[in-house]
């Protein structure tokens, strides 16, 4: 870098200082670009949440239950893993009917889409609707939860999305 002549600095500088001033421009013209966008790409983006979130848990649980199934079906396992394998696979199943089967009723109420999730003892209703969610409309969905899951009230959290 000693040996480095100033003229050649001063254009390596020159560069430098060009390309930020590019960056930063480009930075710039899609920030807007973005942000002009943004009105149109929010009710997409809800609709891909949805459908995303199906396809990621209808994947995670076929693996869940290949996954049991393997035990089940080895003979490397003890009876005792095996059983312990069925009862498991058998909890997974009823709760993928008691998902199914609640957002359904859910989406029969009216609400354009639902998903639930659950996080130890809570339950999250995720709620897609054309119109605005109001005390109503939530103690309607806290109730179908409610009498799917057997659950407190309190363990219901709901989420919504226009």
């Amino acid at each position: 870098m000693k040996n480095m002549s100033k003229k050649k600095k001063i254009i390596i500088l020159s560069v430098m200082i060009a390309l930020l001033l590019i960056t930063g421009y480009v930075n710039v013209a899609l920030n807007s670009t973005i942000s002009n966008g943004a009105a149109t790409t929010t009710s997409t983006t809800y609709a891909n949440f949805y459908s995303a979130y199906r396809a990621e848990r209808k994947a995670t649980r076929t693996e869940e239950i290949q996954f049991y199934d393997s035990i089940i079906k080895g003979s490397e396992y003890s009876a005792e893993a095996k059983a312990e394998a069925e009862q498991n696979k058998l909890a997974l199943v009823k709760l993928m009917e008691k998902e199914l089967a609640t957002e359904g009723m859910i989406r029969g109420k009216g609400f354009t889409d639902a998903i639930i999730t659950m996080s130890g003892d809570n339950i999250n209703v995720y709620v897609k609707a054309d119109f605005e969610i109001g005390k109503a409309e939530a103690t309607q969905i806290g109730a179908i939860v409610v009498g799917q899951f057997g659950v407190e009230n309190e363990k219901v959290f709901i989420i919504s999305s226009n």
